[in-house]
């Protein structure tokens, strides 16, 4: 008896033990993520893109509900003029996927985009990692 007893306890553990962490990936799954963007651009068409953004991408990808918590470029010289990358925040990924519908569509932004292009694509690739905050990081 005092067997079965250890494996009801043992198995209440188990799915008690399951229900929180399907409860925490719910939580990530629906709550608040980190859109990390990485560009690779075409040779000599960084300072395209960095106009682009200063004159226009920034402003629109906020008009449609994005916050830019900031922008990088390597510190070895060769790169920076490579390689961009960003993070948006956004309060969910279907957030986050309403957000890019618009911009996308946006007339003011496929204006700046085609004119910024006149001279040749600016972007290589673009590369998409989403990620959520830990319970321990000072960014939420």
């Amino acid at each position: 008896m005092a067997r079965a007893w250890l494996l009801v306890l043992a198995l209440g553990v188990v799915v008690g033990g399951m229900a929180t962490v399907h409860a925490e990936e719910k939580k990530v799954m629906g709550g608040k993520v980190f859109e990390l963007r990485t560009y690779y651009v075409h040779p000599g068409r960084m300072p395209a893109l960095e106009k682009r953004f200063t004159d226009h991408t920034i402003a629109l990808l906020t008009k449609h509900g994005m916050k830019l918590s900031g922008f990088w470029k390597p510190t070895d010289p060769a790169k920076s003029e490579e390689v961009l990358v960003y993070l948006v925040e956004h309060s969910s990924r279907e957030a986050a996927d309403k957000s890019w519908a618009e911009f996308r569509k946006d007339p003011e932004w496929i204006a700046a985009r085609d004119a910024s292009e006149k001279d040749g694509k600016i972007v290589n690739k673009v590369e998409v990692q989403w990620w959520a905050a830990t319970p321990y990081s000072t960014i939420k």
